[in-house]
Parts: structure tokens; sequence; C-alpha cells
């Protein structure tokens, strides 16, 4: 155990650390009011403002950029989530439960990170037309529902009460995070989807 916990410990610093320095990053932008009001519809709305506040140029009043904002924090959060659980995977002294359900999160994460890269460049290709723009929409939320389901796949793999609580809160804490974005960023396709009709 003392082979495992070392590890776990180095990779919780390294996170801490790599969140403080962002945290101590200044912002260039504030949370317009557009962005305050578009994440009133999410489940997080807090998490959505604080993590698009720095797109604001970008968004401005649209939609559209919101909603691909929102799926490319999304995308960035899931493929670091997926690196930690790999190097996670790699940790000496697990036992053969944990490890199973380590390489089941990773095979998930990894299905998050396509799906979620689908959304965005579906999103991308959005035609003029209407019916275009409907089929495109539709790809765009399964398979962001997808992602969010392979998300919390992962999250409910580690609720087995047998498994080394520090690998549990180490990789469930990051996948839920992950998980909260990406709900944030289906709510905001939805609506993207209502304005547009």
């Amino acid at each position: 155990m003392a082979q495992l916990t070392l590890p776990i410990l180095l990779l919780s610093l390294l996170a801490f650390t790599s969140t403080v320095h962002s945290a101590t990053v200044p912002k260039t932008s504030k949370p317009s009011s557009f962005i305050k009001s578009s994440c009133s519809v999410t489940r997080y709305p807090a998490l959505c403002i604080n993590s698009l506040a720095s797109y604001a140029s970008t968004i401005q009043q649209s939609p559209k950029q919101m909603a691909q904002a929102a799926l490319a924090v999304s995308l960035q959060r899931a493929r670091s989530a997926k690196t930690y659980v790999v190097q996670m995977s790699r940790s000496r002294g697990m036992k053969k439960r944990e490890y199973l359900v380590v390489r089941d999160c990773m095979d998930n994460m990894g299905d998050t990170v396509d799906r979620l890269s689908q959304s965005i460049s579906e999103l991308g290709h959005m035609g003029r037309s209407n019916e275009d723009f409907v089929w495109h929409m539709s790809n765009v939320q399964t398979w962001v529902s997808a992602a969010l389901t392979d998300e919390n796949t992962c999250v409910d793999g580690f609720a087995d009460r047998a498994l080394d609580g520090q690998v549990k809160m180490a990789i469930r804490g990051r996948i839920t995070n992950v998980a909260r974005v990406t709900s944030n960023a289906l709510a905001l396709v939805n609506r993207f989807a209502e304005r547009r009709h």
C-alpha cells in the first residue's frame, strides 16, 4: 500500500499545483451578462460561469459560440482526466479489482474524448439550412449525452467499498468535475438548439 500511496500523493500534488497556478493567472475578461444568463439554464451555473469567463470575447452574444466553448472546456478536462487515469493505472501495489475498475474508467474516458471531439467537429459543420441544422444538432446532442453517460459509468465503477479510498477519491473527483462541465455543455447545446428554431 505504501508503494501505491506515494504516486497518488505526487499526482494529487501536481493536480493541486496546476489548479493553484491557473487560479493565480489573472483573467483577461470577466463573465459577461450573456454568459451568466446562459449558464442559468445549467445544472452547475457557478462552474459554468467560472469555466467560460475567459471565453467571453469569443462568445460575445452567440449561443453557438457558447456551446462550442462549453464543449471545448469539457474536452480539455476530459483529456486531462484521461491522462490522469492512465497514470493511475500504472501505479504499483494496486489490487486486481482496483486495476480492473481503473482500466474500465480509462476506456470510458477514451470514449468520452472521442465523442466530445466529434461533437465539436459536428457543431462546426452546421449548415445554414434548417434540415442540415437539425441533423447535425441531433448528432451533437447524442454524442454529448453518450460522453456524459461514459463519465457517469466511470464514477459509478468506484462505488465499491472494497476499493482503496485514495484511488477512489483521486479518480472520482477528477471525473465528477468532467461530468459536471459536460452536463453544462449539454444544457448549452440544447439551449442553442432551442434558440435556433
